[in-house]
């Protein structure tokens, strides 16, 4: 990844890259990419958010979406949520986008 790669914020769009198995397992999201050969345990949390990157979504409604499902405060939901997509972005499993209307990259 490069060093100045976007900072992610509640106006960043995220969308699932290409190439990879995703499957259910005791109610947790698993993601193989076939690419690289690497297998993701995502959780259930990793796993909703997994699935609202389906397509392009804005960081702050997959945040709203989860403060909605879910019993966490917001603060730290912001936190672990942005935690998260940059880990999905350094391993390529998501592409990143500017604010609303920005390409994805």
């Amino acid at each position: 990844m490069s060093t100045n790669a976007q900072p992610l914020a509640a106006d960043t769009w995220i969308v699932q890259t290409s190439g990879h198995l995703a499957s259910d397992m005791n109610g947790e999201k698993v993601l193989l990419s076939i690419g690289s050969g690497n297998y993701y345990n995502l959780g259930r949390v990793g796993g909703r958010i997994w699935e609202l990157a389906g397509q392009p979504v804005s960081i702050g409604k997959i945040e709203a979406v989860l403060l909605g499902e879910y019993d966490v405060e917001a603060s730290a939901c912001r936190s672990e949520l942005l935690a998260f997509v940059e880990l999905m972005r350094r391993e390529s499993l998501v592409r990143v986008g500017g604010a609303a209307g920005e390409p994805i990259a």
